[in-house]
């Protein structure tokens, strides 16, 4: 692996070598100017370098990889097998890189197939046998597909790892290399990841060419770029405190993170009794319904939405305003992740983050890893901590009338 002294980062798209119809496109699509990680990806990959792009979500990858494969597309006519593979960790990124490249294909005819679990196998095998371009999908789905030989791989000429990091945290790595192996050696290989741990490194190593690396990630619009505060909150008082902070922030669009999928379902149930524009989400629903949340999400027609981490990556939403951490993620990467659902592509975003007492170290530890303080936040007249009823203490203090006003003791001498 070698840093990228071969170019410059370009800053127009007009001093690409772009067809007339994919200037449209990026006109219709509302690109003014390329993100950093497009700047300096797009030239390297038109002429056919391997490359390492490092930069988070949010910054405009997919159009850095969708451009130049789209450039370069044959038609079906001249060839039905898929030229380009995109591997993501999740379905849901799956459907957002199909639908970004689906807009970016606006003016030619182009064959996109979405190859994930929890989406109709004998439609996707309808696809693969009528001739599809692009594969877009998940290492599990698309290994499937291998195995079953509907996927036919010896046409391709580039294939994409997106949040390569990712992939292999949750375990893909085996189905990833079954992947690599089974496409043409000679193929181009693009992998975009927001860390490059050594994992990622090792598979560089085993399965590109002399790969180019640009780092993007210091000037991606970030978490750095993003407001973020935190309160200090009593675990059985977060409830109040979240009815406080949306009343006081009324966000045009907001992300709730839980921990868990049941903590996730009870707070839904509390917030939607006030707030009828509030959805759920975790990894437990099934697809189809997950899909309905998301599209209304984009609609317009959620103002909240409950969800654990399975939202924490590749959800690009640009009208997200805020992030609440109801409750704090105790793996640095997901608080990157989840905070880096607002403030997408230069917008305004904030952050909140519940912290619970016992939970400082993990305070800490999100503090080192994005290297900047949250912000101590708090609402007046909110007692973080619940104070005691006061009319049981005095009944406590009383020793004789202590023992007329329990209850439990005539229960117990009737008992008897």
């Amino acid at each position: 692996m070698k840093n990228d002294s071969k170019s410059e980062s370009i800053d127009s798209f007009d001093e690409l070598d772009l067809s007339p119809v994919m200037r449209s496109a990026l006109k219709r699509a509302g690109f003014s100017k390329p993100s950093p990680i497009q700047g300096q990806l797009i030239p390297l990959a038109l002429d056919g370098e391997d490359v390492i792009g490092q930069a988070r979500t949010g910054t405009g990858k997919t159009a850095s990889f969708a451009i130049p494969i789209l450039e370069q597309l044959d038609s079906l006519d001249e060839c039905r097998d898929p030229q380009a593979i995109i591997v993501v960790p999740t379905r849901e990124l799956a459907d957002q890189v199909a639908r970004e490249t689906e807009r970016l294909a606006a003016g030619v005819e182009t064959e996109i197939a979405v190859l994930s679990g929890g989406k109709n196998l004998n439609k996707q095998l309808r696809q693969l046998e009528n001739g599809v371009q692009i594969v877009v999908g998940t290492p599990g789905r698309i290994h499937d597909h291998l195995q079953r030989r509907s996927l036919r791989t010896g046409s391709v000429w580039c294939v994409v790892m997106d949040e390569a990091d990712r992939m292999l945290d949750i375990g893909f790595r085996p189905q990833i290399e079954r992947i690599l192996r089974k496409c043409p050696k000679d193929r181009q290989t693009l992998l975009l990841s927001a860390t490059l741990p050594n994992g990622v490194r090792r598979l560089a190593e085993s399965y590109m060419q002399d790969p180019l690396v640009i780092d993007c990630s210091k000037n991606d619009m970030a978490v750095e770029t993003i407001e973020q505060h935190y309160f200090t909150v009593a675990q059985d008082r977060k409830s109040d405190l979240l009815d406080l902070v949306l009343e006081r922030e009324k966000p045009e669009q907001t992300i709730i993170f839980c921990r868990t999928k049941r903590g996730t379902d009870r707070l839904y149930r509390q917030l939607s009794h006030r707030h009828p524009e509030c959805g759920s989400m975790h990894g437990d629903m099934a697809q189809r319904e997950r899909d309905r949340v998301l599209q209304r999400l984009r609609d317009g027609k959620l103002k909240i939405l409950v969800a654990t981490d399975v939202v924490g990556r590749g959800i690009d939403i640009s009208t997200i305003s805020h992030i609440i951490n109801y409750d704090v993620p105790q793996d640095c990467d997901d608080y990157v992740h989840r905070v880096g659902r607002t403030g997408r592509m230069g917008r305004d975003g904030i952050a909140f983050t519940f912290i619970v007492p016992g939970e400082g170290e993990f305070l800490t530890n999100i503090e080192r890893r994005i290297n900047k303080e949250l912000l101590r936040d708090q609402i007046e007249g909110f007692e973080a901590v619940a104070p005691p009823p006061v009319a049981k203490v005095e009944e406590e203090q009383v020793g004789p009338a202590k023992r007329k006003l329990n209850p439990m003791h005539r229960k117990v001498r009737r008992r008897r």
